[in-house]
């Protein structure tokens, strides 16, 4: 059943794009998909060693209205924090429904 109401926080998922600069030189950059309503969920926390150094891993499913042009390659823009989805995945109790798993880590 959809239940917008839960949906109360706005976020950005943005897809890679490659631009060239003043010189033609190839610029990475990322251009908005989507703004979307989210219901925000933090699923855990971890620390973590990377590249020999302690960070804290934060993991957070957002879920949106069900659309088609969302994967794992894109990334979500939320409360100032840039989030990597690992997971597109179909919501099996709410048909209009779809969760982005995502991943924070801060250094």
């Amino acid at each position: 059943m959809d239940e917008p109401g839960k949906r109360n926080r706005k976020i950005s998922v943005r897809q890679q794009a490659t631009t060239q600069d003043a010189i033609g030189q190839p610029v990475n950059t990322w251009t908005e998909v989507a703004n979307l309503w989210a219901e925000v969920t933090h699923r855990s926390g971890k620390q973590v060693m990377r590249a020999d150094q302690d960070v804290s891993m934060v993991t957070v499913n957002f879920r949106v209205r069900r659309r088609t042009n969302i994967t794992a390659a894109m990334r979500v823009w939320f409360a100032g924090k840039v989030y990597e989805i690992k997971a597109v995945l179909p919501n099996e109790r709410d048909r209009e429904a779809m969760d982005l798993l995502c991943e924070v880590i801060n250094g």
